[in-house]
């Protein structure tokens, strides 16, 4: 149905990159929506303007994954990041201004049922263009399935059951009418499938034109959406949680189904599938390629640069989707010690405030690849006691530098995404892994405090984060900027391994995982348990693997903001985000005196937190939603 009310078109604000320009087009204000679709250079501007309501995933402040559980965390006092999602993770989400509210699209949250009506409208429009061909009229309406399909999964991962906008109603039918229920958990993931399903089959396999259109939503991303949403749906969250058995609507329509095992069979084919068409279009794991020739680096080094390219590289063939219009600017800016180079110790674009918890850090396997409460040579109960690096440590630690145990015999993971006190940190503007950064970050020291608002409050950095390309010079700190990684086939890897051990077809996961593990200098699972573990057969049966995988997927996707997610739809948030925070006391100068552990906060985190409440004025204005169950 035609809406008959005039619209005016939000610009889209977005950055260019240098491998894309599509979406430097700004839409002009059109008037009427008999405008806006009267021809194909309108039109086109439409179709932008949908793309410009996309989750800021490079964002800290506006993307829930990344400060909203316990990846990060920031001193209290630290004023530039009291954001909402901040809040969330302190414990203080509320119902009278709710933080990160998606569903308003307030503090910090974009107005997504906005970005859905604006689908809506582009989808029924885009259908009266005169001077479109079909072939292109087919792949926009496409690409706007997509982004519908995807706004409604964005709302439905952070409110359960939501209203499903299926078609704009025109102003003339009765307010009542246009008020919408809750979907079903089981209509809503139905819903998503079938425009995924539908986009799919118009989207090209491939970006063709890459100087112009590169960003756009192809086939194999919305079949790797289409796989991450029915894993999220065959999870314990929305699979048979019976803590919200009691959520219904009004008329008593119960919301959450009964558990059903056969989601996770959905689950596997979708990732298959996907991975299959992945695969085919050339997308494979990253491998680090040396562009700087007039060093030779290390195998370690090199190791470590398939982990940290694989995030940073930009348009690496590992990446499968990255949001042009989200890139990471600012992150690296917080990701990175002030005073890197000590030389420029004043320079205050790196920042240096994201700081990593212990119990983040603790997650890393041992170098012999299980988790350093399982191996049985290696000492979790010493593992704050002091030691100094040896010749044979030169590419993890300085020479002769004095730490913690547990900075030393780690995976190559552990090396690649994180910097501490006596760490090397390779790149920027250091290609010589003889002569590499070295982090030194007790009290006094140059990467401690360095200003009195720019430092790490745990002693850790994910450098993970940092394209080691950026450089900091006299001028400033020159950043190599990335398309945030959305979707990498590591974490679709990933995603079928786990819905292959629920299916009951866990042997078949354990490859995916050796994969992965071997891109990153590990053995794999079965040698590595067998081998190493107290319990070696632990990946043998099923409630075994999947930990193995969870603590897998938590390493490999580590500071990409898919943990507050996974914790969710797995239901462990209430353990893990009840522990403390802590860090190092970076107030001491010596060794003795900074490698104790100090607590920083107790998170607290309850079970109405899977799920966000809706602001309580939307409850006054539309009486047919009821409230978040809990809330």
């Amino acid at each position: 149905m035609k809406i008959l009310k005039t619209l005016i078109i939000a610009s889209l604000l977005v950055v260019s990159t240098s491998c894309s320009d599509f979406l430097d087009i700004v839409p002009d204000n059109i008037a009427t929506i008999d405008n806006a679709f009267a021809m194909r250079a309108t039109a086109e501007k439409y179709l932008f303007t949908c793309y410009s309501y996309m989750p800021q995933h490079a964002s800290l402040s506006a993307n829930p994954g990344f400060i909203s559980a316990d990846e990060f965390w920031f001193r209290q006092n630290f004023t530039d990041f009291a954001s909402p999602g901040r809040q969330i993770a302190l414990g203080n989400q509320n119902v009278v201004d709710p933080f990160l509210n998606y569903w308003q699209g307030e503090r910090e949250g974009r107005d997504t049922f906005e970005g859905i009506r604006q689908c809506n409208i582009f989808i029924e429009g885009v259908a009266t263009v005169p001077d479109l061909t079909e072939e292109e009229r087919n792949r926009w309406t496409a690409e706007v399935k997509f982004l519908k399909a995807y706004y409604h999964f964005w709302l439905f991962r952070m409110y359960g059951p939501i209203p499903l906008i299926k078609e704009n109603l025109p102003v003339s039918v009765p307010t009542e009418d246009v008020k919408a229920t809750r979907a079903t958990v089981d209509e809503s993931v139905a819903y998503i499938v079938s425009l995924l399903d539908e986009a799919a089959a118009y989207l090209p396999d491939r970006i063709i034109d890459e100087t112009s259109e590169l960003g756009r939503i192809t086939k194999p991303i919305a079949l790797s959406i289409k796989a991450l949403v029915l894993v999220t749906a065959a999870s314990p969250l929305f699979n048979g949680n019976d803590d919200y058995s009691q959520f219904t609507n009004k008329d008593g329509t119960r919301l959450f189904p009964a558990q059903d095992a056969t989601k996770w069979t959905a689950a596997v084919d979708a990732c298959s599938e996907a991975i299959q068409l992945c695969e085919a279009m050339g997308n494979r794991l990253y491998y680090y390629s040396q562009s700087v020739q007039q060093y030779s680096v290390s195998d370690t080094i090199r190791t470590q640069m398939n982990i940290r390219n694989a995030v940073t590289a930009k348009w690496s063939a590992e990446v499968i989707w990255a949001n042009t219009t989200s890139r990471a600017e600012t992150i690296q800016r917080q990701a990175t010690p002030r005073g890197l180079d000590p030389s420029r110790k004043s320079n205050t674009d790196a920042r240096g405030n994201l700081a990593v918890p212990i119990k983040m850090v603790e997650m890393f396997y041992t170098g012999n690849g299980v988790p350093i409460t399982e191996d049985k040579n290696w000492s979790y109960d010493t593992r704050f006691d002091l030691r100094a690096a040896t010749v044979d440590d030169r590419f993890y630690v300085k020479q002769d530098y004095t730490t913690a145990q547990m900075h030393f015999n780690r995976e190559p993971r552990f090396y690649a995404s994180l910097g501490f006190d006596g760490a090397v940190w390779y790149g920027h503007g250091k290609y010589n892994d003889k002569d590499p950064w070295i982090i030194q970050a007790k009290k006094t020291q140059v990467h401690n405090y360095a200003t009195q608002d720019s430092y790490s409050v745990t002693g850790y950095w994910p450098k993970k984060l940092v394209n080691i390309a950026s450089l900091i010079n006299d001028s400033g700190y020159t950043l190599e900027v990335y398309p945030w990684p959305v979707m990498r086939l590591a974490d679709l890897y990933l995603l079928y391994a786990e819905a292959l051990n629920e299916a009951g077809r866990g042997a078949e996961a354990i490859p995916y995982l050796d994969r992965i593990r071997e891109r990153g200098g590990l053995p794999g699972v079965i040698d590595a348990w067998t081998n190493h573990a107290k319990d070696p057969n632990k990946p043998n049966d099923q409630e075994g693997l999947r930990k193995i995988i969870q603590q897998e997927r938590t390493i490999e996707l580590m500071f990409e903001g898919q943990r507050f997610w996974d914790l969710r739809r797995w239901k462990t948030a209430i353990v893990e985000l009840n522990k403390p925070i802590t860090g190092w006391d970076i107030e001491q100068e010596t060794a003795e005196n900074y490698y104790r552990e100090k607590h920083l906060y107790k998170q607290v985190f309850r079970t109405r937190d899977y799920l966000w409440p809706i602001k309580e004025n939307e409850l006054l204005t539309n009486r047919k939603v009821v409230q978040t169950y809990g809330w």
